[in-house]
């Protein structure tokens, strides 16, 4: 299968899971911390670092299982497995996190919600660890993985879009009659979990119908121990400048994620300004996607990925000095701008792990992208899971009142800090960190023997 180019079917069959997969990481970004606070009714710190602790723990099980798949030997190979048994414990551990119950007791709450987003993040790594991994298994092209991303992303981006649009017309549509308000009710969050996850679980096992992995030689699979696996990964100097990059990303984008809610619906009273603002920002991601793929074979990957951390920055400062003045229209025009660094952070990403897993092969003779993109995955979630913890500190800190129209100054300040200044420093420093990244084509191309 090396260098072997890909049907638009195999590209499709592949791509088609981050439908999912990206509508769950949409719909946690920017509604975890609002349901935990506003439906279930837990203080912002609490549900903080609830979301963190449910991080933390699948920041865990993430090197985990990719361990485990890295070493599994089936008939469907070493990732597709997962796909196929773990789409149903995806859908039911969805319904059951956006199922509130009925408990009064704070420190009772607050254990179910680390307890439930356990589960639920455990299922979700379950089949994303494995899907991740089979970025190599498909193709070793240099530009072929490129395109092969641009598809996932492509589809990734529907999902969020699905992620972020179907939210509060699903709570509305199923909400009780006699709620007070439908985008608030328990029994519509209920509902709306099990359709989103029952549509996840079927872009899981289209995946899993629509791939094939290549055949291994026993030579290929690794024999180190798992502490020895995960401590030769970080032996690669690319790998980890990247990792680290891809860390503090995700912890910027997740600052803004949590927190777009609460600006729209606090800064100006627009709670029905939040599916226009998402739904705008990530049609603009998905309109320029392809144009980060074309732009990555013109300028190189690195410099493309460096695009988005400087537009994104950018769109959080402007929205810090400018938004709460200049008013609702001009918020949507910056979602439209900040779209166009979103699009320029999906593919490159991606594209570069797979060329950094190859280094590493290439030098120790064994493959084990289970174990680098679990770790992958660790470093990410982990980031995750410190931003929505401070985004909720800091909230508290502001003095916000879960639900109430009107908030205190501090909790406003809280907001206009924490999606613009924020992430803009941490994405600045993800822009400078990523100039040492030492793989491009040519130096990729030399080391795999594909150029002399």
């Amino acid at each position: 299968m090396a260098n072997q180019k890909l049907s638009v079917k195999q590209k499709l069959g592949f791509g088609i899971f981050d439908l999912g997969g990206n509508m769950f990481f949409t719909l946690m970004g920017f509604w975890c911390l609002k349901y935990l606070t506003d439906i279930v009714g837990l203080a912002a710190a609490l549900a903080g670092t609830a979301v963190m602790a449910g991080k933390f723990w699948d920041a865990v099980t993430d090197p985990v299982m990719g361990y485990i798949s890295d070493r599994t030997r089936s008939r469907w190979g070493r990732r597709r497995p997962y796909l196929l048994f773990g789409a149903l414990p995806m859908m039911l551990t969805m319904g059951l996190f956006f199922t509130a119950p009925e408990i009064g007791n704070p420190l009772a709450l607050t254990l179910w919600a680390v307890l439930t987003l356990m589960l639920l993040n455990t299922a979700s790594t379950v089949i994303n660890i494995p899907y991740s991994s089979l970025t190599p298994e498909l193709t070793d092209d240099y530009h072929e993985r490129t395109s092969l991303n641009g598809y996932r992303f492509g589809c990734a981006v529907f999902g969020t879009i699905a992620g972020a649009a179907a939210v509060q017309p699903l709570v509305a549509a199923f909400a009780n009659p006699l709620a007070p308000d439908p985008l608030l009710d328990k029994r519509g969050f209920s509902m709306m979990g099990l359709i989103l996850g029952a549509l996840m679980m079927a872009v899981t096992l289209l995946t899993f119908l629509g791939t094939r992995e290549k055949k291994h030689a026993p030579e290929d699979f690794p024999r180190e121990k798992f502490f020895s696996t995960y401590k030769a990964v970080f032996t690669n100097r690319p790998y980890i400048i990247l990792l680290i990059t891809y860390a503090l990303h995700l912890m910027g984008i997740t600052f803004l994620q949590s927190i777009l809610v609460y600006y729209t619906e606090y800064i100006y009273h627009r709670e029905d300004l939040t599916t226009p603002a998402m739904i705008l920002l990530l049609v603009t991601a998905m309109v320029f996607i392809p144009v980060s793929v074309l732009v990555s074979k013109k300028i190189g990957k690195k410099q493309t990925y460096q695009i988005c951390f400087a537009v994104i920055a950018s769109a959080g400062m402007i929205i810090f000095f400018l938004g709460h003045v200049l008013g609702p229209n001009f918020f949507l025009g910056l979602m439209i701008y900040a779209g166009i660094g979103v699009g320029f952070s999906y593919v490159s990403p991606f594209a570069m792990v797979p060329d950094a897993i190859d280094f590493d092969a290439k030098k120790t003779g064994e493959r084990k992208e289970g174990a680098y993109y679990g770790m992958w995955t660790f470093t990410a979630k982990s980031g995750q899971a410190l931003a929505v913890f401070l985004s909720g500190l800091i909230l508290d800190l502001g003095r916000y009142i879960p639900g109430k129209a009107d908030q205190p100054g501090g909790a406003l300040l809280a907001i206009r800090l924490i999606i613009g200044p924020l992430p803009a420093l941490i994405l600045i420093a993800a822009l400078i960190l990523i100039r040492f990244y030492p793989l491009d084509e040519q130096s990729y191309k030399k080391i795999m023997g594909q150029e002399k």
